[in-house]
């Protein structure tokens, strides 16, 4: 079997076309993990299958590295770009690409005929805590969250009401200790922190903690952030499925919503990660999210 390892800004990738490699879905969740190991496979954040489309252009099927599936990466998004461009699935410099039902589409930007950075339309942020899912709290209703229905639920059935309640500087509890959170999800969910030091967090302790809170049904991406200035901030992320990373695109993205709903950030911010940075504009006119960064191939193999 082939493969390319590939990463934006760190978040790095195994990138495997279903074009030609023939791999059932019951067999993918085992695999992916073998793959990601950093110590006995390739290793990498996770494994992103590239496959056909009856709807867009290709389609991105994203794994974390413990098997889970993932509605969305935004470093990947940029990767899979990269790939089926310098690999000549296409001579387009603007694609789409399907994730779990969502497309995105895509503007690629060349140095010497090869895809050197990608700018991508990450739709409208969602803020309604039904949608991301996170159940709210504050005292107004007990809540919870049926998985059968996909539906937040309070005790007194105001279904409507708490679902389109938005999250955002809210206090949780995590470990004995109040943090402040703002909820989004840009395809997957996100919660966002604000806080004065990330360099010295513990991230590896607080973030499990994080991720598996029972106000998060479906666990939560954990965004950890110190705004240096109107334009510019810092930012260390927790993914679920996968732990600490060097970048994450959506996490950028759902940090400079929080951002600017809380009033720190002007709508285009630089997004200072532990692998690079990546240039996030919120147009809230339109209520579209734009994405902006490197993808870089590392190298190809051939697992067997």
């Amino acid at each position: 079997m082939k493969f390319t390892k590939m990463h934006g800004c760190g978040n790095d990738y195994i990138y495997i076309s279903g074009f030609t490699e023939k791999i059932t879905q019951e067999e993918k969740p085992e695999l992916v993990q073998r793959l990601s190991d950093r110590h006995f496979g390739i290793g990498g954040d996770g494994v992103i299958f590239i496959n056909p489309s009856d709807e867009a252009d290709f389609e991105m099927e994203m794994y974390n590295a413990d098997g889970s599936r993932a509605e969305m990466c935004g470093n990947g998004i940029r990767c899979v770009a990269k790939y089926v461009y310098d690999k000549g699935l296409t001579d387009k410099t603007n694609i789409s690409v399907m994730s779990c039902g969502q497309i995105k589409y895509l503007q690629l930007f060349l140095k010497e005929n090869k895809v050197d950075s990608v700018r991508v339309n990450m739709g409208a942020p969602k803020l309604q805590a039904g949608q991301i899912p996170v159940i709210v709290s504050g005292g107004k209703n007990d809540t919870g969250f049926d998985h059968e229905s996909g539906t937040v639920w309070t005790k007194e059935n105001n279904v409507d009401e708490v679902e389109k309640e938005s999250v955002i500087d809210e206090p949780i509890t995590v470990q004995g200790k109040e943090y402040k959170m703002t909820c989004v999800s840009m395809g997957n969910p996100h919660a966002v922190v604000f806080m004065d030091n990330v360099a010295d967090l513990e991230i590896e302790k607080i973030g499990p903690h994080f991720e598996n809170h029972e106000r998060f049904p479906n666990r939560i991406n954990t965004e950890f952030v110190k705004v240096l200035d109107r334009k510019t901030v810092q930012m260390r992320v927790w993914e679920r499925g996968t732990g600490e990373t060097l970048a994450c695109g959506t996490g950028c993205c759902a940090t400079v919503v929080a951002c600017v709903l809380n009033g720190l950030t002007d709508d285009t911010v630089t997004v200072k990660l532990l692998g690079g940075e990546i240039e996030i504009t919120w147009d809230r006119e339109a209520d579209l999210v734009y994405m902006t960064g490197p993808a870089v191939t590392v190298f190809e193999g051939e697992w067997s």
